[in-house]
């Protein structure tokens, strides 16, 4: 068994995890290997392709670091860098591709988890979904093997029936290629994650259930996989010819002089980490609370509400009226409030599902209702209008901004709407046509923005932040001190 001791990080030891197609159980195999990994005492550096912030928190989980996206449409020009500033001090990263290996939008793959392979140069360990298929793997596999040839493929082979349907599979692999397998996973119905309409259920909303189940996969991957194989494959690849010049430069230290609540618990959970170190970089302290817990907003200048799944919350929501009045008092009195989708259905009036219609802030004046259907899903382009003169919020006008959105939920009434921040030119957004609700000290939108394809962002939000605690803070909120305890 290869030990600690004898992982060395200096070439940035490598593996790509990526599947024959969706669903073929890739996830479920990443997580099981970093927990492996991890176990052993390795330092586990994780990535996941694509806008994606389930899997990233079962990473994070699963290796105690924080997983980072890598996402050829928002952050391309990013990629390797954000590779190697994250790698940096990992004895492993392991990057789990998205859908298929070759799957993407382009027809020629520039966006394909291929794609991603070759970019940061790493090998592959192609799980295969052997459900109900015996000889049948072997052109699969060779139609792999020789798609893209310049690609390093290994075997992982996934939902086999036993013995005798594995011993199928290895003869007609090895009969009919030079395919390495490192593994052979068998159908357990036990290991299987729940899934929800965005994908897996977030980690967070079953942290003890959630260690169970890593440390079952890591059980299994250590059981049934070629750990010490797989470790010696990434460690054997070459330094990143890309090396030199990915090394981010180093960032002065800053001042912390504005305080930016940011909404964190089961309900809120979708954050890309390089959104909130923008922010701290900006300037910003970020202080957590949590919506469905707490029973009054932290002292803050302004306050952050991402994404998540408040409609699975409702009645927790409705009942917490203590943090509804404090949130609304402080928001009224211009504190700045900025929300992604999740926080946008928590701003609104109400939220409808098929079961329930349940208040919410009544913050924006339109209601919520859920659908079985997404009604945006996918990456989104949009472009930046005119700055509402009587906004906190300023950003520059006429940018052209990729970004993505997956919400089930949609609008109504949204007649007293007389300001939109986007023109949608790819993607739904609120109405087809705009998207990012303008409301005085309120902006609010369905979009999903990432700091590195919208480098304005932090700023704009830290300079309405620092506008209140400049003109309106002192003058229409209670010190802290009188107010919490």
């Amino acid at each position: 068994m290869k030990s600690m001791d004898q992982i060395k990080s200096g070439n940035y030891p490598r593996l790509l995890v990526s599947g024959s197609h969706g669903s073929a159980g890739k996830t479920t195999l990443t997580l099981g290997l970093i927990s492996a990994l991890s176990k052993r005492g390795l330092s586990v550096q994780p990535f996941k392709k694509g806008p994606d912030f389930i899997d990233p928190l079962w990473h994070s989980a699963a290796s105690g670091r924080t997983c980072r996206n890598l996402d050829f449409f928002m952050m391309k020009d990013s990629i390797r860098s954000s590779f190697i500033k994250n790698a940096t001090g990992a004895q492993i990263s392991i990057i789990e591709g998205n859908k298929g290996l070759f799957d993407g939008i382009d027809t020629e793959g520039s966006d394909s988890t291929s794609a991603l392979a070759r970019h940061l140069e790493a090998p592959v360990l192609l799980v295969v979904d052997c459900y109900k298929m015996t000889r049948g793997i072997a052109p699969l596999i060779q139609g792999y093997l020789n798609f893209e040839k310049d690609l390093k493929i290994y075997l992982i082979l996934n939902n086999v029936a036993g013995i005798r349907h594995e011993q199928k599979l290895r003869d007609a692999v090895s009969h009919y290629s030079d395919a390495e397998i490192l593994g052979c996973i068998y159908r357990n119905p036990s290991l299987e994650i729940d899934e929800r309409h965005l994908g897996l259920v977030p980690s967070t909303e079953m942290s003890q259930e959630s260690e169970t189940m890593i440390a079952l996969l890591g059980e299994s991957i250590e059981e049934n996989v070629n750990i010490d194989r797989i470790i010696e494959i990434a460690q054997s690849i070459q330094e990143p010819t890309f090396l030199k010049d990915s090394i981010p430069s180093s960032s002065a230290a800053v001042t912390k002089n504005i305080r930016i609540g940011v909404a964190k618990d089961q309900a809120f959970t979708f954050y890309y980490p390089e959104n909130l170190e923008a922010l701290e970089e900006c300037g910003a302290d970020l202080i957590p609370f949590s919506p469905l817990n707490d029973t009054h907003l932290p002292d803050v200048d302004a306050v952050y509400i991402g994404g998540g799944f408040p409609e699975m919350y409702l009645d927790t929501i409705e009942k917490n009226h203590l943090m509804a009045e404090d949130l609304k008092t402080r928001v009224k009195n211009g504190l700045p409030i900025y929300a992604e989708c999740g926080g946008l259905m928590y701003l609104s009036r109400s939220i409808k599902t098929e079961k329930q219609t349940s208040k919410m802030l009544n913050l924006i004046p339109a209601e919520i209702e859920m659908s079985r259907k997404p009604h945006g899903r996918g990456y989104m382009i949009f472009k930046t209008g005119r700055t509402d003169p009587s906004s906190v919020w300023s950003f520059p006008e006429g940018k052209e901004v990729r970004a993505h959105e997956f919400h089930y939920s949609y609008i109504k009434n949204t007649d007293d709407f007389d300001h939109y921040a986007y023109d949608v030119i790819r993607g739904y957004g609120i109405d087809g046509k705009h998207d990012g609700i303008i409301m005085n000290n309120i902006f609010a939108s369905y979009v999903h923005l990432h700091a590195y394809a919208a480098e304005w962002w932090a700023e704009s939000f830290v300079n309405a932040a620092k506008f209140f605690k400049k003109n309106l803070k002192n003058k229409t909120v209670r010190k802290s001190k009188e107010v919490f305890v």
